[in-house]
């Protein structure tokens, strides 16, 4: 389970590592729902082998050792970057700000 500390830190725009079994899984969070709720989740997207992948990782799940926020954005200016999927990666790190 996650620590609740971390709750405020994981939001769009965030890179992060999820620590979910052997192997970490880093990537750019694209969305977050559901606040804090028990239903909670939120998305992470990264380049695996030349494709995107995207996992959908519930915020109170058992499973989750840790996840650790390796760089968060100063200012994004929407809650869900859906459209990170057709950019590239010079493309997002330049309307985000962050590295991808």
């Amino acid at each position: 389970m996650i620590n609740e500390s971390i709750f405020t830190k994981i939001k769009s725009g965030a890179r992060v590592k999820v620590y979910e079994g052997k192997t970490p899984f880093e990537g750019l969070v694209i969305a977050r729902k559901h606040g804090t709720e028990p239903g909670a989740t939120f998305t992470v997207r990264a380049i695996v082998g030349g494709v995107g992948v995207e996992k959908v990782y519930p915020l109170h799940s058992p499973a989750i050792n840790k996840v650790e926020v390796v760089s968060s954005p100063k200012k994004v200016h929407r809650s869900k970057l859906y459209f990170v999927r057709e950019k590239s990666g010079a493309e997002i790190r330049r309307k985000l700000g962050v590295s991808v």
